[in-house]
């Protein structure tokens, strides 16, 4: 600790400029490197947004874009794929509770639709939807397709957010950053307002 100090009071706290340099300089290595781990790690129950906002910050937000929505959507076909595989009998156990069913419901009556406003809903994390997902009746080919358009606005927000962090984005991408933002919570409404079959009771929808 005492020798990362030192080097610290020489040489200073690196810039982002210096560590966006570091990671050009690594050539593909660094972006299929993020690839692989951005992947692995969120088909578990690891939050995204982080992984996120160091697209931006790193590779800047046209390449961190790309990136971002590569993995999540690799992320969402591995771990959908695994519940399926597996039966889900592990991620039956713990999906327990209200809001555990109105989202299993609105997957299981609404597919491409359901998928894609959830997708939009900052409140639902990621991963649950995926093992949701899985567990429910929602077919692949709709939930891939929900997935790929449903986390565009929320991604393009933060990938925007983490690009700033390295200077002044263009006004453009600011107010695509915003308006992506504002989508992302009509997801909200969407989700909560479209109707189920008559002869589902639905119960009160709980916070995640």
């Amino acid at each position: 600790m005492s020798g990362a100090a030192l080097l610290l009071r020489t040489y200073g706290m690196p810039g982002m400029a210096d560590v966006r340099e570091t990671v050009a300089a690594a050539g593909v290595w660094a972006p299929l490197a993020f690839l692989a781990l951005h992947t692995g790690l969120t088909v578990g129950p690891v939050p995204r947004t982080v992984f996120t906002l160091v697209a931006g910050a790193l590779f800047g937000w046209a390449v961190g874009l790309v990136l971002t929505l590569v993995a999540t959507n690799l992320a969402a076909v591995i771990a959908f794929a695994l519940v399926r595989a597996t039966g889900g009998r592990l991620v039956e156990r713990y999906a327990r509770g209200r809001a555990v069913n109105w989202v299993r419901l609105r997957l299981d009556h609404h597919g491409l639709l359901a998928v894609t406003s959830l997708r939009l809903v900052p409140a639902v994390p990621f991963a649950v939807l995926n093992y949701l997902s899985g567990l429910s009746a929602v077919r692949f080919w709709p939930y891939l397709l929900g997935t790929a358009v449903g986390i565009v606005p929320g991604t393009v927000a933060i990938v925007v957010l983490g690009d700033a962090v390295t200077g002044t984005p263009p006004p453009a991408l600011i107010v695509a950053s915003v308006v992506c933002g504002l989508v992302g919570l009509a997801g909200v409404v969407i989700a909560a307002r479209r109707p189920l079959p008559e002869d589902v009771r639905e119960p009160e929808p709980q916070p995640l």
